[in-house]
C-alpha cells in the first residue's frame, strides 16, 4: 500500500537517502528543506513521486505555516520522519536568544506534529532523530538564559526530544505510533563531518533503519520506545529521560516555546 511519508530535512544526509528509499518503494514522499533551491534539487535526485516544502525550522511562525500548508495539500499523512537538526553552526544564538540546537531539534519537531496530528491515522507512525548522545536537559539554557557548547546543546536537545516521544506516545494511547529512533553513531552525514571532523559511517545504516521504522513491523506496536541502531535493538534512553520529574520540567518548557 503506498504511504505519504513526510522526511524534515531531506535534501542531504540521512534525510535525503531515506526519502530515495521509500520513493524507490512507491511511496509519495514530501521532501522538506530550508530553501527552495536545495529542495528542488533533492526532489529531482529523490525522484519518483513528491511534494515539496520548503521551512526554516528555526522559525517557529515558519513551522506553523510548514503544517499549514501540508495540510492544505494533503488530507492524510501516513507516516511523519522528523530528521532535520542542527549540532554546530557559526552562531547557534537566534535573535529570540534560544539556542538553535533546542529550538530545531526540540521545539520545531514538537510544534509540526501536533499541527499535523489530524492527518495521522491511528496506525500512522511518527519517527524522531534522536541520538546516543543524550543528556539531561538544563532548563535555562533550553529556554535560552544560559548558554552551552556544542554537543552540550545538542545531546540536551536530543534528550528534550526524546522525552516528548515518550510524552506523546502515553497521551495517545490509540495511536499513532510515536518512537524516538538513534540512527547510529558517526555516520556519514554533513552534521558529522562538520562537528566532528571524519567521514563517517555508511549512511545507509541510518537510512535502513528509518525506512524500517516507518513501515517494518517491528515498529508497529512500539510506540513510546527508543530504538538504538548502534546496538540494532530497543534500550532505555538515558535515564534522564525516565526521571518522571525531570520530563514533566522539559515538557514544560516545550510547551511554553512551540507553541
Amino acid at each position: 500500500m503506498t504511504k505519504t511519508i513526510l522526511i524534515t530535512g531531506s535534501t542531504d544526509g540521512i534525510g535525503k537517502l531515506t526519502a530515495r528509499k521509500l520513493a524507490a518503494g512507491g511511496h509519495h514522499v514530501l521532501v522538506h528543506g530550508r530553501t527552495a533551491a536545495k529542495v528542488e534539487a533533492a526532489a529531482a535526485e529523490i525522484g519518483g513521486s513528491v511534494s515539496t516544502f520548503v521551512a526554516d525550522l528555526s522559525d517557529t511562525a515558519a513551522v506553523a505555516k510548514l503544517a499549514d500548508d501540508i495540510r492544505g495539500a494533503h488530507d492524510r499523512l501516513d507516516v511523519l520522519i522528523n530528521n532535520a537538526g542542527v549540532l554546530k553552526t557559526p552562531d547557534p544564538v537566534l535573535d529570540s536568544g534560544q539556542d538553535v540546537r533546542f529550538v530545531v531539534n526540540t521545539f520545531a519537531p514538537y510544534l509540526l506534529t501536533q499541527r499535523v496530528l489530524p492527518l495521522l491515522p491511528q496506525d500512522g507512525r511518527v519517527v524522531n532523530l534522536s541520538s546516543a548522545a543524550q543528556a539531561r536537559v538544563d532548563l535555562a539554557a533550553m529556554r535560552g538564559q544560559t548558554r552551552l557548547a556544542d554537543m552540550e546543546a545538542y545531546s540536551q536537545s536530543k534528550l528534550g526530544i526524546t522525552i516528548w516521544t515518550r510524552e506523546l506516545a502515553r497521551s495517545h494511547p490509540d495511536g499513532p505510533v510515536f518512537v524516538a529512533v538513534n540512527p547510529g553513531s558517526l555516520l556519514a552525514s554533513k552534521m558529522v563531518r562538520d562537528g566532528f571532523g571524519v567521514a563517517g559511517k555508511d549512511l545507509n545504516i541510518g537510512a535502513d533503519i528509518l525506512v524500517e521504522a516507518a513501515l517494518g513491523d517491528r515498529f508497529s506496536d512500539a510506540s513510546g520506545a527508543y530504538f538504538d541502531n548502534d546496538s540494532r535493538a530497543f534500550a532505555d534512553p538515558d535515564r534522564a529521560a525516565l526521571d518522571a520529574s525531570h520530563s514533566a520540567e522539559v515538557m514544560s518548557v516545550i510547551t511554553e516555546f512551540a507553541c
